[in-house]
């Protein structure tokens, strides 16, 4: 009897093209310019400590995002997850109708998040499905981190490098010197630019960037030098501000040759008068700063400071602060107190005019090679 039932579907599988292409991840080391663009997708606040030269932040979660999941998943992982998740997709969305909504094809970014996990990958596996070809960084930041400390001190142990340290006293121009040395193609890092502080009690121009991101600054600026060229510093105690130098350039700095750089006291004053401009357009803010040295130097001395503020005296109350106090605490090099070996090079300079530096810069630009360091 003919089977009246009607007769099963047949599925017709058809073959689809698929546009999402496989993940992709690198390792350190790697040459950030292979990449079109290096994507930080951690929060602001995780940015803002620190991040790969160049990056630029499209964070998939907010602060306060971030706090929220991390609590919930605690409770509930499944719970957690799927709030991350929408956070998450949510913020691409955006991201793509936003910053990226004109970037065409052939894009090729470096995604990273902290530790190269769920973030970066569902920020990459996105943008692989529209035709990017979207890498992440294995291990994220958190392996860059590591990465940068190990080469640094890598690179400052290396037997062929030469770093020579410009010394002197309070005012005489050190970092000065160092920017007519960068003008005359020599290889110099500013740490005090680095740190944004001219590291002394009256150094603060703003806020400062944390101890990671200092030296992050420091990894990538020496690493593009190269070894085998003297590169110039300005000497430094161990902390500026409140960034501390890494250790191994610390180690490092006590085996470089050092240029002790002399200037008059009156010239000194006037560079330093140059220099401090803002301290006499706001007085009180340098009344204020000065109140930590009471304990130090005395209240009597401390309060005849104050009265040549006061009496805007500007040339004698700078030459009083550099004998009674600055030259007081400069530890000389080779000192049994000092970090530095003894100065293998002297320049004395006549005066702080711009020339005057240019000449010294020349000076040692011609120099060649320094008497090694002890």
């Amino acid at each position: 009897m003919e089977d009246l039932r009607s007769p099963k579907p047949i599925l017709c599988l058809v073959p689809q093209k698929m546009s999402l292409t496989p993940s992709e991840s690198v390792s350190l080391p790697i040459e950030l310019s292979e990449f079109d663009e290096v994507i930080d997708v951690r929060t602001p606040q995780e940015f803002d400590e620190d991040h790969l030269p160049g990056a630029r932040n499209l964070p998939v979660l907010t602060n306060e995002q971030r706090v929220e999941v991390g609590i919930l998943y605690k409770e509930s992982a499944f719970k957690g997850r799927r709030l991350g998740a929408r956070y998450v997709s949510q913020a691409i969305a955006n991201h793509l109708a936003g910053p990226l909504r004109d970037i065409s094809t052939g894009w090729s970014p470096l995604i990273y998040c902290w530790r190269g996990g769920q973030r970066s990958s569902a920020f990459a596996t996105v943008l692989r499905s529209v035709g990017w070809r979207a890498r992440t960084l294995e291990g994220g930041y958190k392996a860059y981190r590591r990465f940068v400390m190990e080469d640094l001190a890598s690179r400052l142990s290396a037997p062929s490098l030469e770093l020579r340290v410009i010394g002197g006293l309070t005012g005489v121009g050190k970092t000065v010197l160092l920017t007519a040395l960068e003008e005359a193609g020599q290889q110099t890092i500013d740490l005090e630019k680095m740190a944004n502080h001219r590291g002394s009690l009256l150094g603060s121009v703003g806020p400062q960037p944390t101890q990671r991101r200092f030296e992050t600054c420091l990894h990538s600026q020496l690493s593009k030098m190269n070894p085998d060229r003297p590169i110039y510093l300005e000497a430094e105690s161990n902390r500026i501000g409140t960034v501390y130098l890494p250790p191994a350039l610390w180690k490092r700095l006590a085996h470089a040759n050092v240029i002790e750089l002399t200037l008059p006291i009156r010239e000194r004053v006037l560079l330093l008068l140059e220099t401090y401009r803002h301290f006499l357009e706001k007085p009180e803010s340098l009344s204020d700063s000065l109140e930590p040295l009471g304990k130090l130097r005395g209240r009597a001395q401390l309060q005849s400071w104050h009265e040549q503020i006061t009496r805007g005296a500007w040339p004698d109350f700078v030459t009083s602060l550099l004998e009674n106090h600055y030259d007081l605490c400069y530890r000389r090099p080779g000192s049994t107190d000092s970090n530095y070996p003894p100065p293998a090079y002297q320049l004395a300079l006549p005066d702080h005019s711009p020339a005057s530096y240019r000449d010294a810069a020349r000076t040692l630009s011609e120099a060649g090679k320094l008497p090694a360091a002890p």
